[in-house]
């Protein structure tokens, strides 16, 4: 992806804090920003955006067009979270919250590519004290989640009446292509090593992800190109998460073994991601969701958050030293034995400290 330093000195953000935890934790990563505005001789100029919840209650939509018009105009999106309580699903102001606002999102901009990087500290408290560094390449608006969904009735053997349901998964040479070569090019930065996740044991759609990787594997002749099956990939990952360098992998596998991998960093609040499209622009927003049970109370884990904000600094605005800085910042304090309660740290801190904290380091 683009990370060439841009001529222009200001960059436009569209703020989306969301729901639950959202408003809380971006104040962390505007502090963080503001920091960096200040000592690196850049301009951001916010616009903060409702969208989830917080947009119906207002619009009677979770996605405004307004909203859509607003990023449009936008050189990126710094997104916190949206969603509510899990008993209130089945209200008008919560029902698919997530799904409309960060699905169409990605899709309205054709944010392919996620990019999430797994990465824990020297204090982290995992019991092996096995250090981890490694990306998660995502494709994210194919495959199931974006296919085809429907539930039918249908007369049974016995002929009662009973259900069946159906999602599609679908790929297309184009979607493929243009996925696994962020791959590619994400391993040419690191350790030139990457990993195609599928189960081409089973799935067409898999059996073309290969196909297409054999085809263009030669244009990156330095990386080497190995493949692994999902079932056997969610293992490895929790017994040797070390083999890894870049991970890429369709929808859905995606999806699950992101969260999975967030074990080794400790919490999903450590965890940053950037969906990214053919250009600079961008959306970035940390793995976890609203955690409406832990809003207002200062515990909620700003970290993920504000590295998501570094990678905007580093993907969409080319950079890469306020990026670095940030990150040096974040396991410095971290490193010091700080934390939030999720981390189980030497020294306890909310999230407001936390934040004051990394911008202290900075």
């Amino acid at each position: 992806m683009p990370n060439n330093q841009h001529l222009k000195q200001i960059y436009k953000i569209a703020v989306i804090p969301g729901d639950g935890i959202g408003p809380e934790i971006m104040d962390q990563a505007l502090k963080i920003l503001k920091a960096v505005e200040h000592s690196h001789q850049c301009q951001f100029e916010y616009k903060e955006l409702l969208a989830g919840g917080a947009a119906w209650d207002k619009f009677g939509k979770h996605l405004p067009k307004m909203t859509l018009q607003e990023c449009q105009n936008s050189d990126a999106i710094l997104f916190g979270a949206v969603g509510g309580p899990a008993d209130a699903q089945d209200s008008p102001k919560w029902q698919n919250a997530e799904k409309n606002v960060i699905l169409g999102l990605r899709k309205h901009f054709d944010l392919f590519a996620n990019l999430r990087p797994i990465k824990n500290h020297e204090t982290c408290n995992i019991e092996h004290k096995t250090r981890v560094d490694f990306v998660i390449v995502r494709e994210l608006i194919g495959g199931i989640y974006f296919g085809k969904h429907k539930i039918m009735k249908h007369k049974t053997h016995n002929m009662k009446q009973g259900f069946i349901a159906e999602d599609i998964m679908r790929y297309s040479s184009e979607e493929i292509e243009r996925i696994l070569r962020v791959g590619f090019l994400t391993a040419q930065k690191r350790q030139k090593r990457l990993i195609l996740v599928d189960k081409a044991n089973v799935l067409e759609t898999s059996k073309l992800w290969r196909k297409i990787a054999e085809n263009i594997k030669n244009d990156y002749n330095d990386v080497h190109l190995d493949y692994m099956f999902i079932d056997n990939a969610a293992y490895q990952l929790a017994k040797d998460p070390k083999q890894f360098d870049v991970i890429v992998t369709e929808n859905m596998f995606g999806d699950i073994l992101s969260d999975e991998a967030a074990v080794w960093a400790q919490s999903l609040g450590m965890i940053p991601s950037a969906s990214l499209g053919a250009g600079t622009f961008g959306l970035y927003e940390p793995a976890h969701g609203s955690a409406p049970k832990y809003t207002g109370k200062d515990i909620a884990n700003p970290v993920a958050m504000i590295l998501s904000a570094a990678l905007m600094l580093r993907h969409s605005f080319g950079l890469e030293n306020s990026a670095n800085i940030i990150e040096k910042a974040v396991a410095e304090v971290i490193n010091k034995g700080y934390g939030t309660p999720d981390l189980k740290p030497r020294k306890v801190v909310g999230t407001q400290e936390m934040g004051d904290l990394i911008t202290k380091a900075l």
